[in-house]
């Protein structure tokens, strides 16, 4: 048989196209993927041994892991129903010496309780020691407590403002007295506050922020409406706000409520609206706009001093429009102003129950205010 010069060059090009493919099967793992490749993967490849330095996570820690992202995100701190539920958290690793090791969650009963000290003339008393407190804990006295003053805990403020049509004459005093609250009260990279007008329902115009510009402008964009659903608001802050709030250290929680205490539109009671409070450890202030005291005026006062006394707040009723910054400026003191103890409790269970609270003052003529009791966690 005869060769042609072109027989010659087409088993010379075949003979180089089989060297390059048996080069590219042998470095394939070598290279990108191709684009077709990524839209449509194959099936992964066995998985490589696991370096020394890599210990595999546990498959409970991995859930405990994702349960404890999701509780940040979405649930309440441990503190908010009394006793602290704490996990045991295992050291940091740098090899796999330990690679075996399981977390063993710790359940740890504690009760946090933050309270002011008034004498007689309302003036706050700074300079209390442990040895002159008694506390009970549902009927049972605490022997032993640690205490301390707490004066600079990262604040974080709920502002909730009655826009309804019956506070429209002086609704603009109050936004004002409101403003300058927060312009003396938040600090930056330390505190955060947010705003909500209620009337029929709770409108969120400020979300957590420590800028008070934007506080004020939330403050200002808030217009008298119609009715007044003041528990779904209280009940609304606590539990999406406030009990759901991030945070990475001990913080102090407060509700700064101004309205006539007139409801007439709610969905929730207003004791569910204070269990709420209690559960999610809220401080309510209640400042009233009533400044006639008669009628409905009367009725929305007690509601508003139940509210407050019930979760360790003040009431502050307020004889004439001025008064309502001067209200603003004792609650400022007052959050500045505070005490701390924890303890366990005696006899204590994982029920649900609501425990009731009671710390008082051996020293003569002062008063205590604290929250009246917590709702001990389930398991």
């Amino acid at each position: 048989m005869r060769w042609s010069w072109r027989s010659f060059c087409v088993l010379g090009f075949a003979a180089v196209v089989a060297a390059a493919t048996v080069l590219m099967a042998q470095n394939a793992n070598d290279l990108p993927a191709a684009p077709s490749e990524v839209a449509h993967p194959k099936p992964a490849p066995k998985k490589p041994a696991r370096p020394a330095d890599q210990p595999a996570q546990n498959p409970a820690q991995a859930g405990d892991t994702a349960s404890q992202d999701s509780d940040e995100k979405t649930a309440a701190p441990p503190a908010a129903d009394g006793p602290k539920r704490a996990q045991a958290q295992s050291p940091s690793r740098d090899n796999s010496e330990d690679e075996g090791n399981i977390t063993i969650p710790v359940v740890v009963n504690e009760v946090s309780v933050v309270f002011t000290v008034t004498d007689r003339h309302n003036r706050y008393v700074k300079d209390l020691n442990r040895a002159e407190l008694k506390v009970i804990d549902d009927a049972q006295p605490v022997p032993e407590f640690r205490f301390r003053r707490e004066t600079n805990l990262p604040l974080q403020i709920g502002l909730l403002i009655d826009a309804s049509n019956s506070i429209r004459d002086r609704f603009k005093f109050e936004q004002e007295s409101a403003i300058e609250f927060l312009n003396e009260t938040i600090r930056p990279h330390s505190d955060k506050a947010f705003v909500i007008g209620f009337d029929t329902v709770a409108e969120v115009t400020q979300d957590f922020t420590d800028n008070t510009e934007k506080l004020a402008k939330g403050v200002r964009m808030l217009h008298p409406g119609n009715a007044t659903a003041l528990y779904d608001a209280l009940f609304y802050a606590c539990r999406d706000k406030l009990m759901k709030s991030t945070q990475t250290g001990s913080v102090r929680r407060a509700v700064i409520l101004v309205s006539d205490g007139n409801d007439n539109q709610s969905h929730v009671t207003r004791e569910e609206a204070i269990n709420m409070a209690l559960r999610a450890n809220v401080i309510v202030y209640t400042i009233s706009t009533n400044f006639a005291s008669s009628g409905e005026g009367e009725k929305g006062d007690k509601i508003m001093e139940r509210i407050a006394d019930a979760t360790g707040g003040r009431n502050f009723r307020p004889f004439q429009l001025n008064d309502v910054a001067n209200a603003f400026a004792q609650i400022q003191d007052d959050l500045r102003s505070q005490y701390e103890l924890s303890y366990r409790p005696q006899n204590f269970a994982h029920d649900g129950r609501f425990r009731t609270i009671d710390i008082s003052a051996l020293r003569k003529g002062l008063k205590v205010r604290s929250r009246n009791g917590y709702y001990a966690p389930t398991e």
